[in-house]
């Protein structure tokens, strides 16, 4: 069973928008949680170090998630042009 190029490409498509909506949820909650402990008067030092590190790796998740795709796009669109316009020699 195979799935047709135009499935993949909305699956790709739809797993670079929900990691970064969760990016963004995680770094809105974490955030949230820093206002709260500083206004709680909590101890903010490592609640900040970890959350700066977590917001952080899953930057890093995303943007290469992001990055992969955009190269294996890039590479479908190359091998199209090679198809078509076949380089004579």
């Amino acid at each position: 069973m195979t799935m047709n190029k135009k499935m993949i490409e909305i699956l790709q498509i739809a797993s670079i928008s929900l990691i970064w909506v969760l990016f963004t949820g995680i770094a809105v909650w974490i955030v949230n949680l820093i206002k709260e402990s500083i206004r709680l008067h909590d101890a903010p030092d490592a609640s900040v170090a970890i959350s700066i590190v977590a917001i952080l790796i899953f930057l890093v998740l995303a943007s290469v998630l992001t990055y992969v795709f955009i190269g294996l796009r890039k590479g479908r669109k190359e091998e199209k042009e090679t198809e078509t316009n076949p380089v004579p020699g």
